[in-house]
């Protein structure tokens, strides 16, 4: 006897971090967060759509508010219409510190059928949004796209600066030819790598960093090959 399973089409969704930290990016990159995250989704929307499947996305400011859910759709004109709804979002100059957890939990409220889900953001976040990671991953394909820029990790030695926070606009005049403080700007940098690693092991989600400095494309290859690699 043979059973026939009726192959239906794929679901995706981009839950979409678009706080002010997102608006960062330096000389050397020449990219910014939000540009990598617009290129990354109009990529991976057009290559999923191709194949008949629909994406969707909700969008948050990093606060507690979500400013924007678009239904899933298929097609070429799905894609552009998340494409300008993305250029068409306002960057903020200044907001309260970014908090994740609404984001997800939009996602655990909005997606009924199970998903494969982009999480895209730097994770720069109030602690909390652990959780409902563990819930989405639970209910849906969950893979998060973690952004960062190099200067975000290491601090060159260009004498005294002023560093001024994406969010709030708190400003801290620092010393860059301080090997001490460098060190230790390093050192806090490392212990948050590990935490969020560590975060996404225990939920079971894959993890792809992303640099501002790197070819998109070549990314995606790398990612869909080591997650192939897993489930061998």
């Amino acid at each position: 006897v043979r059973h026939y399973v009726e192959e239906r089409e794929l679901t995706a969704w981009f839950l979409l971090d678009l706080s002010p930290s997102m608006d960062f990016g330096t000389v050397q990159s020449q990219h910014l967060k939000r540009t990598v995250l617009v290129d990354f989704v109009t990529t991976l929307a057009r290559l999923l759509t191709r194949h008949g499947n629909r994406v969707g996305a909700i969008f948050a400011s990093g606060g507690s508010q979500v400013e924007r859910v678009i239904p899933p759709r298929g097609g070429r004109i799905q894609v552009l219409r998340l494409l300008n709804d993305l250029l068409k979002q306002p960057r903020l100059s200044h907001s309260t510190f970014t908090n994740l957890t609404p984001l997800l939990q939009a996602g655990l409220h909005s997606i009924k059928r199970r998903s494969l889900i982009f999480i895209i953001s730097d994770f720069i976040s109030a602690p909390g949004w652990e959780r409902p990671l563990n819930l989405l991953n639970r209910r849906h394909e969950v893979l998060a796209i973690r952004l960062w820029d190099p200067r975000e990790v290491e601090l060159p030695d260009i004498g005294p600066m002023i560093l001024e926070d994406a969010e709030t606009g708190e400003q801290l005049y620092v010393d860059t030819r301080d090997k001490n403080f460098r060190r230790r700007f390093q050192e806090a940098t490392s212990l948050r790598e590990a935490q969020l690693s560590q975060t996404f092991k225990q939920a079971g989600v894959d993890a792809l960093s992303l640099s501002t400095d790197e070819d998109l494309v070549r990314a995606i290859v790398r990612f869909a090959s080591l997650r192939q690699q897993r489930r061998r």
